[in-house]
Order: C-alpha cells, then structure tokens, then sequence
C-alpha cells in the first residue's frame, strides 16, 4: 500500500509490540522498535516517523520518549502520539502533560475517554477502554476532536465505531470494520502505528483519515465468524493483499462539514 516503505520507530508497548511491527509490514513500512535511552535518538533520526504510545509506560522509558520526541521535532520528523489509558493513573497522566509540552505531534490518537482527557482532564478512562460515560455522538464526538486541535496544534483522531477526525477546521469520519474488532487486543495500538507509517508519505489529517479507513476496511473483509486471534490474524493479511484499487473502493470516508454536523444532531434528537 504504502510506496515508499517509511521507516517507523515505535516506541511502544511490550503487550501489542508484535502486532504493531507485523501490521506495519503488512503496510509496505519498515518497523523498528528501539526505547532504549542510548540509542533512541540515533534509531529516530534515520526513521520516517516516530509512534510514541504509553500502552505499558514504565519510569525507564519516559525519557526515551522525550529524547526521540525532541529529536524528531528537531530534525522534522512526524511524530504520533497514542496516549493509553490517559487519565487511569497520576503517572500516565502527568507523562502526557510532559510529552505535550515538549514535543509538537502531528497526530494524537486515543479513544473518547483519552481524548477528554486531555482536553478537560477527566477521569473516566476505564484501564485503557473507554468509560462508558464518556462514550458520545458522533457530533459531540467531532466537537471534542476539534478543541482538542486547536488547542494542540494537532490532529486528533478518536477512534470507535465511528472514527473521528480533526485538524481544528476540517473534520471527517470513517466508518466501516466491525464491532468484534473492539475485543481484539492491540487494535488501537496498531491504528496508532499505521498512522504514523502513513504521515510518512501524507498531511496529517489525510494520513489519520486513511490509516483508519485502512484498518476498518481490512476488519471488514477480514470478519468470517471466526475466533478472535485468527481474526486479528486475518485482518493483518486482509492488509498485506490490499490494493491501492481495492482500497480506494473500500474505504468510508465522509466529510464531517458543519452542515453535516447538523444533519447528525438532527437525526440523533429525532
């Protein structure tokens, strides 16, 4: 899919490591996954793009993020944030804030709870899911999305059933894949990876848009009624044999216009 095979340094975590370096593969990326402090900022500085994601942060690796963060702004490299579980501890939390202050992303990527999170500092993150309290229209949903934008200078994607995107003045939805993807370990891990492998080749708010429509055209062909490790599986090579004519064909992407976001708030009061 991808036609320049970007080098994407994942600083990631040891739960869904795997599972990010395969679906990059699949991609057309090359992944590396280096979080040691000595040689993360070498290792960034010869990548394409930087994923940072907090999935199973630890005290050892924070500066390795900062460093590889700062590098990668320095040498003007696009970096992906994906802030798990934001808001379930003081520590994930204050990290955030840290990372915020002293890197410039180009995509946060999280789910709504997350997502609140760093807007309103809530906390309603259940472990690394959503809370169900947080869970919102789409049209509350592209609001958030857009504060949150605006007020980093970032595009925010917020992933669920319908995935949300903004870049503070544009915002588009992706639709597509299937509710079982939800219970499959590291699918959020993996959207965050693809994002970064695809803001190697294009601006942030078309990289985020089609990294999910990506991944959600994939778990829709992928879905046979089948286990959820073979279907994980599944989606990963639904990926690999993906055409650039079969993506074009597959993928939901809707413009989320202010017109639009009326017509939604109109059909969710009805």
């Amino acid at each position: 899919m991808l036609k320049t095979k970007p080098l994407v340094h994942c600083i990631t975590n040891y739960v869904t490591v795997n599972d990010c370096a395969n679906i990059l593969l699949a991609a057309g990326a090359s992944p590396v996954m280096a979080d040691d402090i000595g040689e993360v900022e070498d290792i960034t500085s010869i990548a394409n793009a930087l994923y940072i994601n907090i999935g199973t942060l630890n005290a050892r690796t924070i500066e390795s993020m900062l460093r590889a963060g700062k590098k990668a702004n320095a040498l003007k490299i696009p970096v992906v944030l994906d802030p798990v579980g934001a808001g379930a501890s003081a520590l994930r939390t204050s990290t955030v804030v840290k990372l915020l202050e002293n890197i410039r992303f180009d995509i946060i990527k999280g789910n709504i709870s997350e997502i609140k999170n760093l807007l309103l500092n809530t906390k309603n993150t259940k472990g690394v899911d959503a809370g169900e309290q947080d869970k919102t229209s789409a049209a509350n949903a592209a609001q958030i999305a857009k504060e949150l934008a605006l007020k980093t200078k970032s595009v925010i994607l917020i992933s669920g059933e319908k995935d949300i995107i903004s870049d503070g003045t544009k915002t588009v939805a992706v639709s597509g894949g299937h509710e079982e993807m939800g219970r499959i370990c590291g699918m959020g891990c993996m959207l965050g990876a693809i994002c970064a492998a695809y803001r190697a080749e294009f601006p942030p708010l078309e990289a985020a848009a089609n990294a999910a429509a990506l991944l959600s055209a994939a778990g829709e062909n992928a879905f046979k009624n089948q286990g959820l490790m073979s279907y994980k599986n599944n989606i990963i090579d639904a990926i690999s044999v993906m055409t650039p004519q079969t993506f074009e064909r597959g993928k939901k992407i809707e413009p989320l216009y202010p017109r639009t976001l009326r017509r939604h708030r109109q059909r969710e009061k009805s």
